[in-house]
């Protein structure tokens, strides 16, 4: 890893403010979107790049905004990679949003969430506190080739129920879904199951696919070589060299997550949690992106 000074900290993409505390990742993830040449990194993706100034940034930014918002972290980069482990910024940078009555929205796939459970907490009793974490594949052979340097999906479950305990709401990214690997009605059903189990507030899918792109897709069919020989055949012969590429069980998939989170009062379609991510408590008004 190396160290930044960075200039800013937050981005306001409609209702809530985001920021990413480190560039880069070491989880592995075989399908990594940010891993596109678009995102223009001008290091290698695992040589993770830290704002070491974060925490005084985001204070300098939350001291002079008017109106309170929701603060996201982790769209970009997971804010409970390894290097977390040591150097604390996610936890400073959630103390900062705490002490000035802000809400956190932090999504990861890593149980090291956990060393922060106290502090989510007091944000989520204080003004409100949303934890997403990603699960797509129930098998954890499968979840150990797919993310193969973080916790498993078991694992993952149980910050959700831990999460849970504490009143904490959660949300499921249940993407991507890989055609001809995760993409089956064993494994979505079984994912569900557990949503269900464990009180998810709602459940984000993106059309039952994956997306690949420059930079993306070569990383991605490298992996597929390694660990499912032929496999890069046959998305090139079904799918050419197109971004979006949705499972071909997409309506089945699709029908039994709206017909499950239907049934359970679990929200579903990214709009609309998305609009549950970003609304602030009724004692705090809206953000304004003016501000």
């Amino acid at each position: 890893m190396h160290f930044v000074d960075a200039k800013g900290i937050l981005t306001a993409n409609g209702g809530q403010c985001g920021m990413n505390i480190y560039r880069g990742c070491s989880h592995g993830c075989i399908y990594c979107d940010s891993r596109s040449k678009c995102y223009h990194f001008t290091h290698p993706f695992e040589d993770i790049e830290v704002k070491q100034n974060a925490p005084e940034l985001l204070e300098k930014a939350l001291k002079s905004k008017r109106k309170k918002c929701m603060i996201g972290t982790g769209a970009m980069s997971d804010p409970y990679m390894h290097c977390e482990e040591q150097l604390r910024l996610t936890r400073k940078c959630l103390e900062i949003i705490l002490h000035y009555g802000f809400g956190a929205a932090v999504q990861t796939k890593s149980d090291r969430i956990l060393q922060d459970i106290d502090l989510l907490d007091e944000i989520n009793r204080s003004t409100k506190c949303v934890v997403q974490m990603t699960l797509t594949t129930y098998d954890d052979e499968l979840c150990a080739i797919l993310e193969p340097n973080v916790c498993n999906t078991k694992r993952r479950i149980e910050v959700l129920e831990k999460l849970r305990e504490r009143s904490i709401p959660t949300v499921v990214w249940m993407t991507p879904i890989l055609p001809f690997i995760n993409d089956t009605e064993e494994n979505v059903s079984a994912i569900l199951k557990e949503c269900v189990r464990v009180g998810v507030k709602g459940v984000i899918d993106f059309g039952m696919g994956l997306t690949l792109r420059e930079g993306d897709r070569e990383y991605y069919y490298e992996a597929l070589d390694r660990h499912f020989p032929g496999m890069k055949h046959r998305y090139i012969q079904t799918y050419g060299n197109a971004y979006v590429l949705p499972s071909p069980n997409y309506k089945a998939l699709t029908a039994l997550l709206k017909k499950t989170c239907d049934e359970k009062g679990i929200l579903t379609g990214p709009d609309e949690v998305f609009r549950y991510i970003n609304e602030m408590p009724d004692k705090y008004p809206q953000m304004s992106l003016f501000d």
